[in-house]
This record gives structure tokens, sequence and C-alpha cells, in this order.
């Protein structure tokens, strides 16, 4: 037995010290930082709040109530009649894009952004597919400024094209009827900044700089007021 333990105080390999290699050590933290930094999820979730539409936009899923839908949206997606738009019966596809572009920054917003990316890809299309389905609710107007006699022209010259008439919207254009005057103007506006540019083509880009602040505010005013109507099927 002596001599086995003479053997093992003798080993090299048990008396060398090998120092840690810094840069092995540096890479996997980074790995890790990254990993755990990152909220976009490209898994399926196995939460129980996860299981559908209602509950993610209700409990916020995984990320918990802060993050709910309801919180901004309203609890049938009516809006906040200011700056959250009307989410209850627009175009599933619509709204699931518009879900994709705030997860990868293609549209700006920065609790929008925290808010889908909490969310996998299956649980946006749950989200988009509740909302979608509910029957759209009016909010009362939050000013009474008068709409200028020339601004349904301006309407059809300017929007119908993509948005529908009365602003119904179509293949091309998301329903903007019913949307909040100012949620309205401020996307304008966005669009006016080139802030706001996931429309593919830049064609929102093209007719917001063509228009003045008064216009702007003017189609604000004359959408919001445009009462709400169910998604067309299949859109």
């Amino acid at each position: 037995m002596n001599d086995d333990l003479d053997s093992m105080r003798t080993h090299p390999l048990l008396h060398t010290h090998r120092p840690a290699n810094p840069g092995r050590l540096w890479l996997a933290l980074c790995a890790l930082l990254l990993t755990t930094a990152c909220t976009d999820r490209k898994t399926p979730s196995d939460d129980r709040w996860s299981r559908s539409g209602e509950l993610i936009a209700m409990s916020g899923g995984e990320a918990g109530a802060r993050y709910a839908c309801a919180t901004c949206h309203g609890v049938r997606g009516e809006g906040n009649g200011f700056d959250a738009p009307r989410l209850a019966g627009l175009p599933a596809g619509y709204l699931q894009k518009q879900m994709e572009d705030y997860a990868a920054g293609l549209r700006p917003h920065e609790v929008m952004r925290d808010v889908a990316r909490f969310l996998d890809s299956h649980e946006r299309v749950r989200v988009a597919n509740h909302y979608a389905a509910l029957p759209p609710q009016a909010v009362a107007p939050a000013t009474q400024e008068t709409i200028d006699a020339a601004t349904p022209a301006l309407y059809a010259r300017a929007c119908q094209q993509c948005h529908g008439a009365e602003g119904v919207g179509s293949e091309n254009g998301p329903p903007l009827n019913a949307q909040p005057a100012f949620y309205l103007t401020q996307q304008l506006q966005d669009w006016q900044r080139s802030k706001r540019r996931n429309d593919g083509k830049h064609g929102m880009l093209e007719v917001a700089q063509q228009l003045d602040a008064g216009q702007v505010r003017q189609l604000g005013l004359y959408l919001a007021r445009i009462p709400p109507r169910p998604a067309s099927p299949g859109r």
C-alpha cells in the first residue's frame, strides 16, 4: 500500500498545475451572457398560460402581467383611445406580422419589442388569431375637433388605394378606421421621419412625406370617427 501511495505522490499528472486558458473562459462567459440576455424565444413554450391566445393576452404568458396585451389594449382589444390601437377585428396576418416586426426590431417600440420577444412564433399566431376573432368595439373619440370638409377627399386620394374605402382595409393595407386619432397621427409622423419602415416597399414613407402637419392631423381625426368593422375572412 505504501508503494501505491509513493507512486501517486510522484505521478507527474497529479502534481502538474495546468492554468486555465483565459481565452476559453472568456468565450464561455460571453456565450452564457448572450444566451441569458436573449428574450426572443424560438421554441414552443410548455407554460400553461401559453395554451391559448386569450390566456396570453390576459396574463402576458411567461413574461407575466406586466407584459399582458390587455394592460394597454383593453380586455376586449378595444385600445385605450389614445396611443394604444384597437386590435379587435384586425386581420390575423397583419397582427402576426407586426409582432414579428417588433421582435426583430423592424418596427421600433421599446415596450412592444419586449412583449413580442417574450412570445415564441406559435404564441404570436395564437394572440393574432384571438384578437382577429373579437368583435371590434367603438371607443369614444378623445376630441371633438372639427374635421375639414376636404379631408375625405384627401383620404381617397392619398390612402384609399391601399387601406380601402372609409379605412376598412384591403389586401394591400390594414384597416385604419376606428383607431385613436392620436395613434394614427403618431404613426404617420413616424413614417414621415423614417422611424417606421416595415411596409416592405416603403410606400407609406412616400405618401406620408407628401402630407403637411395639418393634413396628418385631419386624417387621424377623420379615420377615428369611422365605425369599426370585423376583419374580412382569411385576412
